[in-house]
């Protein structure tokens, strides 16, 4: 596939929506050309597009009437919510009116529209978010980051096989290195869960290495990490805290002193590409995988930046077909 996708924007999620959505969007779609679907309130799409300069640009509103707000249950997107923005621009790609989705919502609504809409790849069993990871070398993506908190060892292959092919496609991996997180590499370490994931990993079709350690990540030693939801999460938010504690840091000592201030100024492009390396908006959003097309799911928080690159990337899962070919290996991978 080489034509651009349409990529359907939850134009209401987010703490700051539809602002901060819109004006991601309008980005998106001025640097890449991609088509976008604002979906959400009209006369507030309508509000914040008059801000920007968009005549011409392909970009469209289909209204919805209704929001799943942060603390709403996942099954009100579903059942409750039918109108929500949520549901509605996961029913444009089922209709084939656009082939991916962003949203800045609700995390938990967003998975359980995309299963519920969409369907799950078949052969998965739950779908998992994955994010990148910046590295000593490159990058490291790991799944799951909060999606299943409880698991079973078949769901952490099906997250490995996931990853690979994500790794494959999107990272260009040749062969990625697929590790389980645990608490040591020994065979002796980790739980019954990791345990017996390794069984069930190292039976599998893929560049499985074995348990690697929280450091592992970030030295570039492995390309993929698989875990359970619940780990996956605490490992995210103590990332995110730790580089913006960093960069707090880093700022409080420069401000300190002349001598500290005259430094940064001779070294102020390294700095700068270290911030660039490690900001989460780089990367946009955590894909949805193991659903039938593609979903992007961003953090409440996320600034136009990061919308701008989570459209980005969920185009570029178009492009690359990231759903069509897992569940062609997940079929090879049952019929061997």
């Amino acid at each position: 596939m080489n034509d651009l996708a349409t990529v359907a924007v939850d134009a209401m999620g987010g703490d700051q929506a539809p602002v901060v959505v819109v004006e991601g969007a309008v980005s998106a779609v001025k640097q890449w050309g991609i088509s976008v679907i604002l979906v959400g309130d009209t006369p507030r799409i309508e509000a914040e597009l008059a801000k920007h300069k968009c005549d011409g640009l392909p970009i469209t509103i289909e209204h919805a009437s209704d929001v799943v707000g942060m603390h709403d249950s996942a099954s009100d997107a579903v059942r409750k919510k039918k109108d929500s923005s949520i549901r509605v621009a996961y029913d444009l790609v089922k209709q084939g009116r656009a082939q991916a989705v962003v949203s800045a919502g609700n995390s938990g609504a967003t998975m359980a529209a995309g299963m519920f809409v969409l369907k799950r790849i078949p052969g998965i069993e739950r779908p998992a978010l994955a994010t990148i990871f910046p590295n000593q070398i490159d990058r490291t993506l790991i799944l799951d980051v909060g999606g299943n908190v409880d698991c079973k060892p078949i769901h952490l292959q099906q997250f490995a096989l996931m990853g690979d092919v994500y790794a494959r496609e999107l990272m260009g991996k040749a062969k990625p290195r697929v590790g389980i997180l645990s608490n040591g590499e020994e065979e002796g370490k980790g739980n019954d869960l990791t345990r017996g994931a390794s069984r069930a990993l190292s039976e599998a079709p893929f560049n499985y290495i074995g348990y690697v350690e929280g450091r592992d990540i970030f030295n570039g030693s492995v390309d993929v990490v698989v875990c359970d939801g619940f780990v996956g999460n605490v490992l995210l938010k103590v990332s995110e805290g730790l580089a913006d504690t960093i960069g707090k840091m880093l700022k409080a000592e420069i401000e300190q002193s002349f001598l500290a201030k005259l430094g940064y100024l001779l070294s102020r492009g390294a700095f700068n590409k270290f911030k660039k390396r490690i900001d989460y908006s780089e990367y946009g959003g955590a894909p949805l995988l193991g659903i039938q097309g593609i979903g992007m799911i961003c953090h409440g928080g996320s600034s136009p930046k990061a919308i701008m690159n989570a459209i980005r990337m969920a185009n570029e899962s178009v492009q690359h077909d990231v759903s069509g070919k897992l569940a062609t290996k997940l079929s090879l991978t049952q019929n061997t």
